[in-house]
């Protein structure tokens, strides 16, 4: 049996090095996260926010509407997803409901932040945050219902307070979130390495996440094996994927709008396509339920009219059912709803409501080879 979502997480945390995780939006996104070979994958509420409502990540989006979007996601890949649980929607109760959709969407992991509703992207202005009670009893309230649903859903505490209190109030924060239980720290909008440094020597033996936003500078970017150095486990990039796609299709509809065609370097075939999205792994699996006359249901369990015994499978390409049983006189049966007749020619409205009068008339088949399409079920 697989590991859970959550498992998998875990042991991707115990494992040597930095991770990455890009930040994916629907489930085709994520699905190229996995193909690239990505061990992870991270729902970004920014990216949602802007794919599914236009609307930028200022608290627009629904609890509800992230779960939704959530499952998509979860349910297209293998690879384990972290969501964005933003500030869990409410006070301690709500924390608790969102945990809990967020495990039945099957999310490895949740982010709860300490923002006051409406809650903010990291850059946003008017950004504000809950007390320190508030925000400790946040946590607490998700690991109790990680606890009471039986999950080990992986909690990753985020605390706003750098940028709109210090860094040392942020400090402060994110040690009472580990010791009530988070599994990871993230303390966003650090303003420089040395403040990074000083985040990853507090709880030693707890995770600590960053996230790489492009566009914000060089000085605020750094590579993979930079952030490891410093004390980071996992590194995720949220605007990412969305930040390439809206490039890629303001160049094509302004391409597509002059009367060019987008460059075939820019778009994959429409063979490659197909393959990302599943066509060959469809019908490779198609090809197990297609009919071969093999292993088909006798239709005598449909039909009195038919012995079951009698029933062969044809081995040729028309996929012939062979029926060499007595032929019993519809003219006098009664036609039952869901039962199935043999006929040649489509049925009539008053046979197919269940009068005993078939017209055309029906003719002996004894020992004759039908094909599938014959026999028609009653509705």
């Amino acid at each position: 049996m697989a590991e859970s979502p959550a498992k998998e997480l875990r042991r991707i945390l115990n494992s040597p090095g930095i991770h990455q995780g890009p930040g994916c939006f629907d489930a085709l996104s994520a699905k190229l996260a996995e193909r690239a070979g990505f061990k992870y994958c991270f729902a970004s509420g920014f990216a949602i926010s802007g794919t599914r409502l236009g609307l930028p990540d200022t608290g627009y989006i629904s609890y509800g509407e992230m779960v939704d979007q959530g499952q998509q996601i979860t349910q297209a890949v293998s690879i384990p997803v972290i969501g964005d649980g933003d500030n869990g929607y409410g006070n301690a109760m709500n924390v608790k409901r969102t945990v809990m959709g967020f495990i039945r969407a099957g999310f490895a992991g949740i982010i709860l932040e300490d923002q006051a509703f409406p809650k903010k992207s990291g850059d946003a202005q008017g950004m504000k945050v809950v007390s320190r009670e508030e925000a400790v009893m946040r946590i607490k309230a998700a690991v109790d219902a990680r606890n009471e649903s039986g999950s080990d859903i992986v909690i990753v505490a985020r605390t706003d307070s750098r940028q709109t209190v210090s860094l040392d109030e942020s400090l402060w924060r994110l040690r009472a979130f580990a010791d009530a239980g988070a599994d990871i720290l993230f303390n966003n909008s650090l303003a420089s390495r040395e403040e990074m440094e000083a985040f990853c020597k507090i709880c030693p033996h707890v995770p600590k996440v960053v996230t790489m936003f492009e566009g914000r500078g060089k000085s605020s970017f750094f590579q993979p094996h930079e952030l490891e150095a410093i004390g980071y486990k996992l590194v995720m990039y949220p605007i990412s994927l969305l930040g390439v796609s809206i490039q890629a299709m303001q160049n094509s509809l302004i391409d597509i709008r002059d009367g060019r065609i987008p460059p075939h370097e820019e778009m994959p075939s429409l063979m490659e396509i197909k393959e990302i999205l599943g066509f060959n792994i469809y019908h490779e699996e198609e090809k197990r339920y297609t009919q071969s006359g093999k292993g088909l249901l006798p239709l005598s369990c449909r039909c009195p009219c038919f012995d079951s015994k009698a029933l062969a499978s044809d081995e040729s390409p028309s996929r012939l059912v062979h029926a060499q049983s007595q032929w019993t006189n519809l003219r006098s049966a009664p036609i039952s709803k869901g039962a199935y007749a043999l006929h040649s020619l489509p049925l009539n409205d008053e046979a197919r409501s269940g009068r005993r009068d078939l017209n055309p008339q029906p003719q002996p088949w004894q020992g004759y080879a039908l094909p599938l399409s014959y026999f028609y079920q009653l509705q």
